[in-house]
Protein backbone atom coordinates (compact mmCIF):
# COMPACT_ATOMS: atom_id res chain seq x y z
CA UNK A 1 0.00 0.00 0.00
CA UNK A 2 1.68 3.38 -0.78
CA UNK A 3 1.39 6.19 1.62
CA UNK A 4 -1.09 9.14 1.38
CA UNK A 5 0.09 12.24 -0.62
CA UNK A 6 3.49 10.20 -0.98
CA UNK A 7 3.72 11.26 -4.46
CA UNK A 8 7.01 13.21 -3.99
CA UNK A 9 10.43 13.27 -1.94
CA UNK A 10 10.26 15.35 0.96
CA UNK A 11 12.66 17.95 -0.94
CA UNK A 12 10.51 17.82 -4.02
CA UNK A 13 7.91 18.72 -2.60
CA UNK A 14 9.43 21.81 -0.83
CA UNK A 15 10.93 22.70 -3.35
CA UNK A 16 8.01 22.92 -5.48
CA UNK A 17 6.06 24.54 -2.79
CA UNK A 18 8.62 27.32 -3.29
CA UNK A 19 8.54 27.74 -6.45
CA UNK A 20 4.90 28.42 -6.14
CA UNK A 21 5.02 30.70 -3.36
CA UNK A 22 7.34 32.85 -6.38
CA UNK A 23 4.70 32.42 -8.82
CA UNK A 24 5.71 29.58 -10.83
CA UNK A 25 2.64 28.56 -12.11
CA UNK A 26 4.09 25.32 -13.69
CA UNK A 27 5.04 24.49 -9.62
CA UNK A 28 1.39 25.15 -9.14
CA UNK A 29 -0.36 22.83 -11.32
CA UNK A 30 2.52 20.02 -10.60
CA UNK A 31 1.39 20.28 -6.99
CA UNK A 32 -2.36 20.52 -8.03
CA UNK A 33 -2.06 17.64 -9.95
CA UNK A 34 -0.48 15.37 -7.48
CA UNK A 35 -2.50 15.97 -4.39
CA UNK A 36 -5.77 17.15 -5.70
CA UNK A 37 -6.65 13.93 -6.67
CA UNK A 38 -5.53 11.99 -3.31
CA UNK A 39 -6.63 14.68 -1.13
CA UNK A 40 -10.09 13.83 -2.98
CA UNK A 41 -10.16 10.59 -2.64
CA UNK A 42 -9.12 10.78 0.89
CA UNK A 43 -12.16 12.90 1.64
CA UNK A 44 -14.34 10.63 -0.47
CA UNK A 45 -13.58 7.69 1.87
CA UNK A 46 -14.11 9.81 4.98
CA UNK A 47 -17.58 11.77 4.23
CA UNK A 48 -18.72 9.50 1.43
CA UNK A 49 -20.22 12.51 -0.28
CA UNK A 50 -18.23 13.08 -3.74
CA UNK A 51 -19.80 17.10 -3.55
CA UNK A 52 -18.69 17.67 0.00
CA UNK A 53 -15.30 15.60 -0.75
CA UNK A 54 -14.29 18.20 -3.68
CA UNK A 55 -15.38 21.25 -1.39
CA UNK A 56 -12.87 19.73 1.32
CA UNK A 57 -10.07 18.57 -0.98
CA UNK A 58 -10.56 22.57 -2.44
CA UNK A 59 -10.13 23.95 1.03
CA UNK A 60 -7.17 22.06 1.77
CA UNK A 61 -5.34 22.95 -1.27
CA UNK A 62 -6.25 26.38 -0.29
CA UNK A 63 -5.01 26.57 2.74
CA UNK A 64 -1.56 24.55 1.27
CA UNK A 65 -1.40 27.37 -1.18
CA UNK A 66 -1.94 30.52 1.68
CA UNK A 67 0.53 29.18 3.50
CA UNK A 68 3.19 28.15 0.92
CA UNK A 69 5.08 32.06 1.50
CA UNK A 70 5.91 31.06 5.50
CA UNK A 71 6.64 27.20 4.94
CA UNK A 72 9.55 26.35 6.79
CA UNK A 73 11.52 23.60 5.02
CA UNK A 74 12.19 20.49 7.20
CA UNK A 75 8.92 21.51 9.56
CA UNK A 76 7.06 18.29 8.49
CA UNK A 77 6.34 16.86 5.17
CA UNK A 78 4.12 18.88 2.89
CA UNK A 79 2.14 15.86 2.09
CA UNK A 80 1.38 14.71 5.73
CA UNK A 81 0.37 18.63 6.41
CA UNK A 82 -2.13 18.09 3.75
CA UNK A 83 -3.29 14.90 5.08
CA UNK A 84 -3.64 15.98 8.97
CA UNK A 85 -5.50 19.31 6.97
CA UNK A 86 -8.18 16.90 5.02
CA UNK A 87 -8.54 14.55 8.08
CA UNK A 88 -9.64 17.86 10.17
CA UNK A 89 -11.92 19.31 8.21
CA UNK A 90 -13.36 16.16 7.72
CA UNK A 91 -13.57 15.99 11.40
CA UNK A 92 -15.27 19.46 11.52
CA UNK A 93 -17.63 18.50 8.58
CA UNK A 94 -19.15 15.50 11.02
CA UNK A 95 -19.27 18.19 13.96
CA UNK A 96 -21.47 20.51 11.76
CA UNK A 97 -23.70 18.15 10.85
CA UNK A 98 -24.06 16.32 13.96
CA UNK A 99 -24.56 20.43 15.88
CA UNK A 100 -27.14 21.55 13.04
CA UNK A 101 -28.73 18.38 12.44
CA UNK A 102 -28.68 18.75 9.00
CA UNK A 103 -27.22 17.11 6.16
CA UNK A 104 -27.68 13.16 7.10
CA UNK A 105 -28.77 12.61 3.67
CA UNK A 106 -24.65 13.84 2.75
CA UNK A 107 -23.45 10.82 4.70
CA UNK A 108 -22.70 7.40 2.78
CA UNK A 109 -25.47 4.76 2.95
CA UNK A 110 -24.59 1.30 5.05
CA UNK A 111 -22.76 -1.34 3.92
CA UNK A 112 -25.22 -3.85 4.54
CA UNK A 113 -28.50 -4.17 2.67
CA UNK A 114 -31.47 -4.17 5.29
CA UNK A 115 -35.37 -4.75 5.13
CA UNK A 116 -35.39 -1.43 7.47
CA UNK A 117 -33.03 0.69 5.31
CA UNK A 118 -34.45 3.94 6.96
CA UNK A 119 -33.36 2.80 10.39
CA UNK A 120 -30.19 1.16 9.59
CA UNK A 121 -29.27 4.41 7.94
CA UNK A 122 -29.91 6.49 10.93
CA UNK A 123 -28.01 4.03 13.07
CA UNK A 124 -25.25 4.11 10.62
CA UNK A 125 -25.06 7.94 10.37
CA UNK A 126 -25.37 7.99 14.64
CA UNK A 127 -22.57 5.85 14.78
CA UNK A 128 -20.18 7.45 12.05
CA UNK A 129 -21.23 10.97 14.24
CA UNK A 130 -20.04 8.88 17.37
CA UNK A 131 -16.99 7.83 15.86
CA UNK A 132 -15.93 11.36 13.98
CA UNK A 133 -16.83 13.00 17.34
CA UNK A 134 -14.87 11.14 19.45
CA UNK A 135 -11.83 10.89 17.27
CA UNK A 136 -12.06 15.01 16.74
CA UNK A 137 -11.47 14.90 20.55
CA UNK A 138 -7.83 13.06 20.45
CA UNK A 139 -4.61 14.74 20.63
CA UNK A 140 -3.76 15.17 16.96
CA UNK A 141 -1.31 12.89 16.59
CA UNK A 142 -2.74 9.93 18.24
CA UNK A 143 -5.87 10.98 16.11
CA UNK A 144 -3.98 10.48 12.90
CA UNK A 145 -1.86 7.52 14.24
CA UNK A 146 -5.81 5.58 14.58
CA UNK A 147 -7.08 6.93 11.58
CA UNK A 148 -4.32 5.84 9.44
CA UNK A 149 -4.36 2.36 11.06
CA UNK A 150 -7.40 1.39 11.93
CA UNK A 151 -9.46 3.67 9.32
CA UNK A 152 -7.62 3.48 6.49
CA UNK A 153 -5.32 -0.21 6.89
CA UNK A 154 -1.93 1.71 7.07
CA UNK A 155 1.08 -0.33 8.83
CA UNK A 156 2.61 0.99 11.37
CA UNK A 157 5.96 1.51 9.61
CA UNK A 158 3.75 3.01 6.70
CA UNK A 159 2.57 5.23 9.65
CA UNK A 160 5.41 6.25 11.15
CA UNK A 161 7.13 7.29 7.75
CA UNK A 162 3.87 10.04 7.10
CA UNK A 163 4.53 11.27 10.97
CA UNK A 164 8.05 11.04 10.89
CA UNK A 165 8.38 9.08 14.11
CA UNK A 166 9.08 5.75 15.25
CA UNK A 167 6.94 2.63 14.81
CA UNK A 168 7.34 2.14 18.81
CA UNK A 169 5.55 5.83 18.77
CA UNK A 170 2.87 4.65 16.38
CA UNK A 171 2.63 1.44 18.36
CA UNK A 172 2.45 3.99 21.22
CA UNK A 173 -0.38 6.85 19.93
CA UNK A 174 -2.56 4.05 18.67
CA UNK A 175 -2.83 2.53 21.68
CA UNK A 176 -3.51 5.40 23.58
CA UNK A 177 -5.67 6.52 21.10
CA UNK A 178 -7.62 3.67 20.98
CA UNK A 179 -8.07 3.64 24.93
CA UNK A 180 -9.23 7.29 24.70
CA UNK A 181 -11.72 6.28 21.94
CA UNK A 182 -12.87 3.58 24.33
CA UNK A 183 -13.13 5.72 27.43
CA UNK A 184 -15.23 8.89 25.16
CA UNK A 185 -17.53 5.74 23.62
CA UNK A 186 -18.22 3.39 26.56
CA UNK A 187 -21.42 5.39 27.77
CA UNK A 188 -23.03 5.27 24.68
CA UNK A 189 -23.15 1.54 23.48
CA UNK A 190 -27.16 1.52 23.76
CA UNK A 191 -27.81 4.51 22.39
CA UNK A 192 -25.25 3.15 18.83
CA UNK A 193 -26.67 0.14 18.97
CA UNK A 194 -24.37 -1.99 20.44
CA UNK A 195 -25.57 -4.27 23.19
CA UNK A 196 -24.09 -6.96 25.54
CA UNK A 197 -26.17 -9.70 24.98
Amino acid sequence: MTMPFDCTTPEDEAMLLAKFAAGDRTAARVLTQRFAPISLSFAMRKIGNRSVAEDIAQEALLRLWKISGDWEKGRARISTWLYQVVSNLCVDWYRKQKETGQGTDDLPEPATESSDGAEAKLQHNARLYALYDALGRLPERQRLAVEMRHIEGYSNPEIAAALGVGVEAVESLTARGKRALAAQLVGKQDELGFRDD
